[in-house]
């Protein structure tokens, strides 16, 4: 049986909200939060590292849980929770159960491995979770080698990108690093770089031969690419 929590008041209850709800303790910490038991197994899948799992019984006591909580590393802290307290802590109100607190990565450039021939996307400056979860999705759908971000504007374990990507955050190689560094890592790598641009010279996407190694380029709905990338 695993150590009970009932109180909100519980310290780790405390820094679960606040791993939830700033940047700062996520960066700090270097920790986050995941919620569900299809995220869970995938951030398993992708070699996360998980410090605790909370599980409320009233909510998740199903074979699929059960088979996760088994997975994991003896040394992962187990520990039950009540339904007032899973409720007081849950980003989304339909994760089975369990939420869990794990390690972040730290996605440099400079340590990205990719295959021969890679297609890669690269988004510039993006702000908004709900527009990183979707780029995260669709670059999963398109079983591209990797998303490569270029001065975020917001962090990478906002539970809303965790959300919106549908567990995509943990399966997909995922880079970060200022517009110079990606773009240096891109030319020696000898990846050939496509912008895209509303532009009377532009070419439309559907003309371009994506088979040698490309990187396809977006910017923010509001102002588009930078002119350093268009440049490029």
């Amino acid at each position: 049986m695993y150590k009970q929590i009932t109180s909100h008041q519980n310290p780790l209850i405390k820094k679960i909200i606040q791993l939830q709800e700033k940047s700062k303790e996520r960066k700090k910490s270097r920790l986050f939060i995941i919620e569900g038991v299809r995220e869970c197994w995938l951030a398993l899948k992708g070699n996360y590292q998980f410090k605790t799992v909370l599980v409320c019984k009233e909510i998740g006591d199903n074979k699929e849980l059960l088979e996760f909580l088994a997975s994991l590393e003896k040394e992962v802290e187990r520990i039950g929770i009540s339904k007032d307290v899973y409720q007081k802590v849950s980003h989304r109100k339909t994760t089975e159960g369990v939420i869990a607190i794990a390690k972040t990565k730290k996605h440099k450039i400079s340590e990205l491995k990719l295959p021969a021939n890679p297609l890669v996307l690269v988004a510039e400056a993006p702000e908004k979770p709900g527009n990183i979860g979707a780029l995260l999705r669709t670059a999963d759908a398109a079983n591209l080698d990797a998303v490569l971000i270029s001065n975020p504007k917001t962090d990478l374990y906002n539970p809303n990108i965790i959300r919106s990507s549908v567990g995509c955050i943990f399966t997909t190689k995922i880079a970060i690093g200022s517009t110079t560094e990606i773009l240096e890592f891109l030319k020696r790598k000898t990846i050939n770089i496509f912008s895209a641009a509303l532009d009377l010279d532009s070419v439309t996407y559907t003309k371009i031969d994506f088979k040698n190694a490309s990187a396809i380029v977006v910017g923010t709905e509001s102002e588009g690419l930078s002119s350093t990338w268009l440049n490029n």
